[in-house]
C-alpha cells in the first residue's frame, strides 16, 4: 500500500510539472490557487527579491483569498521590518507572521547564541527552532497542502536541481519564479516600480537574519555570503 501510495505521488508530480513547463509565473500562481483553493499559500521573507512574487499575487488579486505567511525569526535586521511594512502597505496584502514558541531570550538562555559557534549541527537547530517548526505549524493549522515560494534555481546548488513543484515534508512546494535569472527579477522590480530592499544599496544580494547576512564581497557573493559560509540553505527548502 505505502509503495502504491508512493508511486501515485510521483505521478502526480510528472503531471504537474507537465502542466507548469510552459506557464509564467502569474498563471502558476493561478494554478496553484484553482487546484488547491484554500489549501494553497504562499511564504515571504521579505527579503531582497521578494516583492515580485507578492507584487504578481497582489496583482492577481489573491492576496486576500490565499494565506500569505512570513517567517519572523525575531532577528530580522530593522530594515527588513521596515521594507515588510512598506510593501505590505503598497500592495494591500494580508500576512499571517509564524514565529517560534521560543522568544529569542528564551531560546538565548536554553541554547545559547547557536549562530555563534560555528558549528553546523547548531545552525540547523537554530533554524529548526525559528524557521521550519513555525513554518510547519503555520502549514499544519490551515491544512495546508501546497505552498508556493520565490526561490530560484540559480541560488543554490540544492535549488540548481529543483523542479517547478516537488515535495517538501509531505507537503507540494510550488517555484513559479524557478527559472528567471537575477535579471529578470530586476527588470520585473523596475517596470512595475517596485522598492528595493534598503541593503541591497548597501550591497547585499541576499538577506536573512542580521547575524547571519552580509554584502557582497569579492571571495562571497549571494547565498555564499549567508550563515558564516557553513552552508547555503536553512533547510525550508530541503527534507533534510
Amino acid at each position: 500500500m505505502i509503495e502504491k501510495i508512493h508511486k501515485d505521488i510521483q505521478t502526480n508530480l510528472r503531471i504537474y510539472n507537465q502542466d507548469l513547463v510552459d506557464m509564467k509565473p502569474q498563471g502558476m500562481l493561478t494554478w496553484g490557487y484553482e487546484k488547491f483553493d484554500k489549501q494553497f499559500a504562499i511564504t515571504t521573507s521579505f527579503g531582497i527579491q521578494s516583492s515580485v512574487l507578492l507584487d504578481m499575487v497582489s496583482k492577481l488579486s489573491l492576496q486576500k483569498k490565499i494565506k500569505i505567511f512570513w517567517i519572523d525569526t525575531g532577528y530580522l535586521p530593522p530594515e527588513t521590518y521596515h521594507y515588510a511594512e512598506k510593501l505590505i502597505d503598497r500592495l494591500s496584502l494580508e500576512v499571517e507572521v509564524l514565529q517560534s514558541e521560543l522568544s529569542p531570550a528564551r531560546m538565548e538562555a536554553k541554547y545559547g547564541k547557536l549562530w555563534e559557534t560555528k558549528k553546523e549541527s547548531d545552525l540547523d537547530k537554530y533554524h529548526e527552532l525559528r524557521k521550519i517548526k513555525p513554518l510547519e505549524n503555520g502549514l499544519e493549522k490551515y491544512n495546508i497542502s501546497c505552498w508556493a515560494s520565490g526561490v530560484r534555481s540559480s541560488q543554490t546548488e540544492n535549488r540548481n536541481k529543483m523542479k517547478f513543484i516537488d515535495v517538501i515534508r509531505q507537503r507540494l512546494s510550488l517555484r513559479p519564479l524557478l527559472n528567471w535569472t537575477n535579471k529578470d527579477i530586476f527588470y520585473y522590480m523596475e517596470e512595475n516600480n517596485l522598492p528595493a530592499h534598503p541593503l541591497f544599496i548597501k550591497g547585499y544580494s541576499s538577506v536573512g537574519d542580521w547575524h547571519s547576512s552580509s554584502p557582497d564581497g569579492i571571495e562571497k557573493k549571494g547565498r555564499d555570503t549567508r550563515f558564516g559560509g557553513i552552508k547555503q540553505e536553512c533547510g525550508i527548502h530541503t527534507n533534510n
